[in-house]
């Protein structure tokens, strides 16, 4: 399922732990800790981040406790908003070269992650409600809502047929370009099975 990179992540002992926005985040990685039997931790606690700042505080829990903070946040706002921009680069100049933290943007949102499943495109997305249409072309009864989010089924048929694979390739790619992107890739260089 998960590519190998041969790198090797030199805090084994310590957990990862899953920080995130909100649902779609928390719903998504719950489903694929279950569907695949990845070794991370998440909890209700580490979401509903609304602020970059929360973020940021949120991370520090994780790091007080001995873990390796995987944050997964949309870029959207930083693109729409000089104030949230300018917290961006300081979260990324903070954070970007410390071996206990993962950086997983996507701009605009998560959504472009799970397109980048079904289509090999690095198209500027406006917003995440642009994107979320697009991605209606594949996953027809997709929606932010918990009700369509709690079922595991849309992680599974996302993930079918080597999907998650290229899905990565084409992050890792287009991560390196001008246009949409996402870093979600950045974490399944360091999750694996549990055994």
């Amino acid at each position: 399922m998960a590519r190998k990179t041969g790198k090797s992540r030199s805090l084994k002992s310590s957990p990862l732990v899953i920080v995130g926005e909100g649902l779609t985040e928390q719903y998504y990685f719950t489903h694929l800790r279950s569907l695949y039997n990845f070794h991370y931790i998440i909890k209700p606690y580490f979401f509903g981040t609304t602020s970059l700042k929360d973020l940021d505080m949120k991370v520090g829990d994780v790091f007080k406790n001995g873990g390796i903070a995987v944050c997964v946040f949309d870029a959207d706002v930083s693109e729409r908003n000089a104030s949230e921009k300018t917290k961006l680069e300081q979260l990324r100049k903070k954070y970007g070269s410390k071996k206990n933290v993962i950086l997983c943007d996507s701009l605009p949102s998560i959504e472009f992650w799970f397109l980048l499943h079904y289509c090999n495109t690095n198209k500027h997305f406006r917003d995440s409600k642009s994107v979320e249409r697009e991605l209606r072309k594949f996953i027809v009864q997709y929606e932010k809502k918990k009700v369509f989010l709690e079922k595991e089924k849309w992680v599974a048929d996302l993930c079918a047929d080597e999907k998650m694979e290229l899905a990565q390739q084409r992050a890792e790619i287009f991560s390196k370009k001008n246009g949409s992107y996402s870093n979600i890739y950045r974490i399944f260089e360091q999750i694996t099975p549990k055994q």
